[in-house]
């Protein structure tokens, strides 16, 4: 097998999400975190943005940082279907040779992440939580070359029980999907003009084109709870479905927003959209309250950037106190409702 020229390979390609020609978050998050990995290589961060007639999103993805924007454009790529997406990045990253690329894992990610990975023949680390630029091995190894300026993968491993960091020092690009509310994204430039390259490999349909008979749009009229500046969060230890109630009377005397551990939604009494942790979602609010949740590393990883962390449990053991700025060790049955009337009582 011919060995890769990693020499031919620069700078910081970041996949930048869009579906019904609205940009997503995670774009302007990646191309944050890009931003910081291509400072520490004297490079530029590249936004890949693929579509049908999405090149007016191009200054956007400018306004957050973006040094230029690549737009393929084609009638083929107006739905999200993994061939031609696949066939989109893919072409990119060979025409361009990116040394780094990352991918959002949401539900478009984590299909195109692993496939594009495979067609240009490079790694893919899942669901990073920590991307940085170092040396690999990370201690040197006597008798072992260490590599400088690589791209240090972190990611939780084992179901959540250890911390694995993981490198990819012989092939090139570098890739990684990242899960979404991880990395912060750039305050906003305003009026931002987008240097845009447009690129178009060409589309010829074959087998592995999928026919998209009916696109069904569910109505979700739940919070994002990623968006959300107090979050008030039950796990199981709140008892019963029933007993959320409490949890809700809180949220609307704060102003706050309701969610849960991955045991409620597990229980059926919450759903997934409100699900926080390293099987649901990552999130960042002001306060976050920690309503009888043991505090497994699983969930942590979803809601350890908060603020201000207020725990309540009754087990004074449970894991939560130790990443908490705040503990009550109580019936949450009589703590909440006590609260509640507080808070209440100030705000008026």
């Amino acid at each position: 097998m011919k060995r890769m020229n990693l020499e031919q390979y620069k700078g910081v390609m970041v996949f930048a999400q869009q579906v019904d020609n609205q940009l997503s978050s995670i774009a302007f998050e990646l191309i944050g975190k890009g931003k910081d990995l291509a400072a520490d290589l004297g490079t530029e961060v590249t936004a890949v943005l693929i579509g049908y007639e999405v090149k007016g999103l191009a200054d956007e993805l400018a306004a957050y940082g973006a040094d230029k924007v690549i737009v393929i454009d084609d009638a083929e790529l107006k739905d999200y279907r993994t061939e031609p997406y696949t066939h989109a990045l893919a072409s990119a990253i060979d025409e361009f040779k990116p040394e780094i690329v990352l991918v959002g894992a949401t539900a478009i990610g984590r299909d195109l992440g692993p496939k594009v990975s495979a067609r240009v023949k490079t790694g893919l680390t899942a669901d990073c939580t920590v991307l940085e630029i170092g040396d690999f091995p990370l201690v040197a190894i006597p008798g072992k070359e260490q590599k400088h300026n690589q791209l240090l993968m972190t990611r939780p491993a084992f179901g959540g029980n250890t911390i694995a960091t993981i490198a990819c020092p012989d092939t090139r690009p570098q890739m990684a999907t990242v899960r979404p509310g991880v990395m912060q994204k750039r305050e906003k430039v305003e009026g931002a003009k987008a240097n845009v390259v447009e690129y178009n490999p060409g589309f010829t349909p074959n087998n592995n084109y999928v026919e998209i008979l009916n696109v069904v749009k569910s109505v979700v009229d739940t919070v994002d709870i990623m968006d959300a500046k107090i979050l008030v969060s039950g796990g199981r230890g709140v008892g019963s479905a029933e007993n959320f109630k409490l949890l809700e009377d809180l949220a609307e005397a704060l102003g706050g927003t309701v969610s849960c551990s991955r045991a409620v939604v597990d229980s059926g009494w919450k759903p997934r959209d409100l699900q926080v942790g390293q099987t649901g979602k990552t999130v960042r609010p002001n306060v976050y309250f920690a309503i009888g949740i043991s505090g497994a590393i699983q969930h942590v990883a979803g809601m350890e950037e908060s603020d201000i962390i207020i725990a309540i449990n009754k087990d004074e053991t449970a894991p939560i106190f130790d990443v908490a700025d705040y503990g009550i060790v109580g019936d949450l049955n009589k703590i909440l409702p006590a609260l509640t009337a507080q808070i209440k009582a100030v705000v008026k």
